[in-house]
């Protein structure tokens, strides 16, 4: 069965109350000062059943002006509308505005229901059906059927229940899976329950025991029990106007306009990016920072607009535009909003969340407007690859890639699978994606850098793969850049050794004048094996200065041909070979080795026998045990 909430709109005291309760028998106008003005301040709301069983919500919504902010949290996630007109007044300011915000809202779903027919003759109330016929005739509810009733008698009752019966085959349902999203439109306690929160389910479900999430206030709590049309439910859907015990916070902490979320599914933020729309009727003019407030969800804020492609935006005028908002506010990637002026408060506009979580954008950039074109018009694909590609150097997950585009998982699992055929985006490692074009863009800055690096030095093994992350790579964490360098190696374009990237098809090779210095340094080295000489040395019989001669040191070091056996001292390979033989010959004959047999042994002094006892047990060859070596 479906989920269904219907939203009633239209002027102070045009019956929208006492039709409410004509449908359901509920009195919705449950505050003192409601029941003794006669009018509705607060939003109301009823279960009720159609005649053919299917179940449904009645959010009540105040006409009066002073109330339209009330009115807008109830009018967010609402699937039908009744917009209720009196006879005796016919078309009235609020019927008006509320019209203007169901249009803004995209909620084309309605019935008009003249109210109070008892009140006029059957001459008058023909010219108030024309008259509102001929108003709706270039508004979202053009075609809505026009039904007349008395609520008190109720006459045309039967048959406005009939008409929303019909209305409600054709509602689309809202997404069962996914993240959920509710917006809070009251907030109370019950004793021996504690707080409870309610509103319509936008996506996703609730259930009891899950963890949900706070926002803005970013508090993670527990659901303790769920209320669908007062009744006990384990699971609330999508549609469903819900009523959540939670556990874990305090009335104090939460206020109408927060949202209930899947834990790290929504981020608040102080900017969106938006297709904004003013209404044809206002007469107001948005310049660029003029002040407005904002309203999405049950949530007002005051904010700024920032137009990005023009000086002023007049009635019945669109254009991408950032807002930038007072305090945080949580939203989503289609998210319908409303804006109203400032002072004095009238609804003048609103439009769509193309960018829920927005850098600060410069006006009058073409490349910042094809960006906003492409996340509001293009295909999923290319959505998700224009989102990528405008982030070269991040490493996305699926979850990532759907909050950025306001898209389900599964949508984006869908893309993904699209682009991953086309050969537009890689998958690194089981379920981490770049794009081809990032990957193509990185690739050749760490390739440009590694040949620059092997042409200045030649006898260097490769770049130091950390010093290229953090010198070029800086945004890209150190397990995403991994995995980058993973996927190049498995490329053969690159290979990583000891922390040092080269080129797959490089070989570090000294020129001849280098080789002959090679073999002057590799004699000496060779002809004191266990004694081996200092570098200063070494150096002083070469006609080399200092850089060039570390290179040459560093390069026999990565090779391997020779090795450093300690911070101060370094050895021919040849050296280390050497004493393993002598000391397998020892350990044939004995069990232990002291410090002075391995000076014996190595005819070499105390300055190098212990280092080269320490080498040994480094490499596992030997172990200290007390004041001894043993062999392992």
């Amino acid at each position: 069965m479906k989920r269904i909430v219907i939203g009633t709109a239209g002027h102070i005291d045009h019956g929208k109350t006492t039709l409410v309760k004509a449908l359901t028998g509920i009195e919705t106008d449950r505050l003192k000062e409601e029941q003794a003005r006669g009018i509705s301040i607060e939003l109301g709301f009823a279960p009720f059943a159609l005649p053919n069983g299917q179940k449904a919500a009645i959010v009540d919504m105040p006409g009066h002006e002073r109330f339209i902010k009330h009115m807008l949290a109830g009018a967010f996630g609402i699937d039908i509308v009744l917009l209720t007109i009196a006879a005796d007044e016919s078309i009235m300011p609020q019927t008006k505005e509320h019209l203007d915000i169901i249009e803004l809202l995209g909620i084309s779903k309605g019935i008009v229901v003249i109210t109070k027919k008892d009140l006029v003759d059957e001459e008058w109330l023909f010219l108030v059906e024309e008259e509102v016929k001929e108003y709706l005739a270039d508004t979202i509810l053009r075609e809505a059927p026009i039904v007349s009733v008395s609520a008190l008698n109720k006459e045309g009752i039967p048959e406005l229940l009939d008409v929303i019966e019909e209305l409600t085959q054709d509602i689309e349902e809202k997404p069962l899976i996914g993240q959920a999203r509710l917006p809070i439109d009251r907030v109370f306690t019950i004793s021996g329950f504690g707080t409870v929160v309610t509103g319509t389910l936008w996506s996703g479900q609730l259930n009891v025991g899950d963890t949900i999430q706070i926002m803005p206030a970013d508090r993670l709590v527990r659901i303790r029990t769920l209320q669908v049309h007062n009744e006990k439910v384990p699971t609330a859907y999508a549609g469903n106007r819900v009523a959540v015990n939670l556990q874990g916070i305090e009335v104090a902490d939460i206020n109408r306009g927060y949202w209930l979320t899947s834990p790290n599914f929504l981020q608040a933020t102080y900017r969106v990016d938006t297709k904004l729309h003013l209404i044809k009727s206002t007469k107001r003019v948005i310049s660029n920072w003029s002040r407005i407030r904002f309203h999405l969800g049950t949530d007002e804020v005051l904010g700024r607009v920032v137009l990005l492609d023009r000086d002023e935006l007049r009635g019945g005028e669109e254009a991408y535009a950032q807002i930038v908002m007072e305090k945080p506010v949580v939203c989503y990637k289609g998210d319908p909003f409303v804006i109203r002026y400032y002072s004095p408060v009238t609804t003048i506009g609103g439009g769509v969340i193309i960018d829920s979580n927005a850098p600060k954008q410069k006006r009058f950039k073409e490349d910042v407007l094809e960006q906003l074109a492409m996340k509001e018009e293009g295909s999923l694909e290319e959505v998700i690859l224009q989102e990528m590609e405008s982030n070269p150097y991040l490493i996305f997950s699926k979850d990532e890639l759907a909050k950025r585009t306001g898209n389900t998982v599964e949508l984006i699992e869908e893309g993904l699978n699209l682009l991953l055929a086309e050969d537009s985006i890689i998958d690194l490692r089981k379920g981490e994606y770049i794009s081809s074009f990032a990957l193509d863009l990185i690739t050749t800055v760490i390739t440009d850098n590694i040949s620059d690096f092997h042409k200045r030095f030649p006898l260097r093994l490769g770049y130091p793969k950390e010093d290229m992350r953090s010198r070029h790579f800086n945004t890209i964490n150190s397990k995403s850049f991994n995995l980058v360098l993973s996927f190049l190696e498995g490329q053969q374009i690159l290979t990583s050794q000891n922390n040092m990237l080269k080129l797959a098809s490089h070989e570090p090779l000294p020129n001849q004048q280098e080789a002959e210095i090679i073999a002057k340094i590799m004699v000496l080295f060779e002809d004191n094996l266990f004694s081996p000489p200092a570098l200063t040395d070494v150096k002083g019989g070469l006609k080399v200065s200092e850089d060039e001669f570390m290179e040459i040191i560093n390069y026999l070091l990565g090779q391997e041909r020779l090795i450093r056996l300690s911070p101060d001292i370094i050895c021919a390979n040849s050296a280390v070979e050497k004493g393993k033989d002598l000391l397998n010959e020892y350990f044939a004959q004995e069990k232990e080795l002291t410090l002075g047999t391995t000076r014996d042994l190595f005819n070499t002094s105390r300055k190098y026998a212990l280092p080269w006892l320490e080498y040994y047990d480094k490499i596992r060859f030997t172990r200290r045990v007390g004041d001894v070596r043993i062999k392992l």
